[in-house]
């Protein structure tokens, strides 16, 4: 067993209490007081560690978006990409379910998204456009458009599925399926040039 540091037990400490005072109170409900409380740290000890909830937040998104190593391997392994799509896009929906107001933050970034995914970290975007770019060379994802344009289609239609799911809270696998169904096919019956 790996000791840690006392630096690095107090930001766990910090990240574990705020991840459970999202859970119950919500994001917006939760305060630094409440998560130093729960972590059983003071106030100033969280701010020398964090500079505000939101980032405290960014790191929780963070540290589930680092969790990619199962799907990498199904991708190594060449599975079928809309087989391991669909399984990513639930995944992520019961996370965002789970996690409704960090979901909230992670689905409404403050910032316009890139087109290009962060290269100093994992990130879901980076996933998905990883898949897709395997899509491309399995034949099933079209090899005419830049995989990172179609990654920031297909994320925002799943965005805006998420949000209206965690409005319901609830969503339907099949859903999720419905949604790579339709953009995988598109929505023309054939296809139309431009005019």
């Amino acid at each position: 067993m790996t000791i840690l540091k006392r630096t690095e037990r107090s930001r766990k400490l910090i990240l574990d209490a705020a991840d459970a005072a999202f859970r119950e109170l919500g994001f917006a409900a939760t305060s630094i007081e409440e998560i130093a409380g729960r972590a059983g740290l003071t106030r100033k000890t969280v701010y020398n560690l964090f500079r505000s909830k939101e980032e405290i937040a960014l790191c929780l998104i963070g540290l589930v978006e680092a969790q990619d190593a199962g799907y990498r391997v199904k991708m190594a392994a060449n599975e079928n990409v809309l087989s391991l799509l669909e399984l990513v896009l639930v995944d992520s929906a019961s996370w965002c379910l789970a996690n409704p107001s960090l979901a909230r933050l992670a689905l409404s970034p403050a910032e316009r998204p890139s087109l290009e995914p962060p290269a100093d970290r994992p990130s879901f975007q980076g996933l998905v456009r990883d898949i897709l770019v395997l899509g491309q060379r399995q034949g099933i994802i079209r090899k005419d458009e830049d995989p990172n344009f179609m990654t920031l289609v297909l994320l925002g239609v799943f965005g805006q599925s998420m949000l209206t799911s965690l409005s319901k809270g609830s969503f339907e696998e099949q859903e999720i399926s419905h949604i790579i169904r339709i953009l995988v096919e598109g929505i023309g019956s054939t296809a139309q040039p431009l005019r």
